[in-house]
């Protein structure tokens, strides 16, 4: 198995588990609703934000490079500014 599938498996039993302590009135963590509620809606909106920024940005060496073999192919329509940190000629 790969890692990610690992990961994947480890992260399912765990939800299960919690699942099952919720089922018989356990309660897994000892926070209450309004904290686990902010908590939970802070981690999505951090996690979606920084992922669809990195997504859709050319910020890697590797992203460079794609972003470059596209304009060749005349795959990219938008003008885009070369800022020095690109450290383009």
């Amino acid at each position: 198995m790969d890692k990610g599938t690992v990961i994947r498996t480890v992260l399912l039993f765990v939800a299960l588990i919690n699942q099952l302590l919720v089922i018989f009135g356990k309660s897994p963590l000892p926070i209450d609703s309004e904290t686990l509620e902010l908590v939970i809606s802070s981690l999505f909106t951090t996690i979606t934000a920084l992922n669809t920024w990195f997504k859709n940005n050319y910020i890697t060496k590797k992203g460079l490079q794609q972003r470059d073999v596209l304009r060749e192919k005349g795959l990219i329509n938008a003008k885009e500014r070369k800022f020095k940190w690109q450290n383009r000629s």
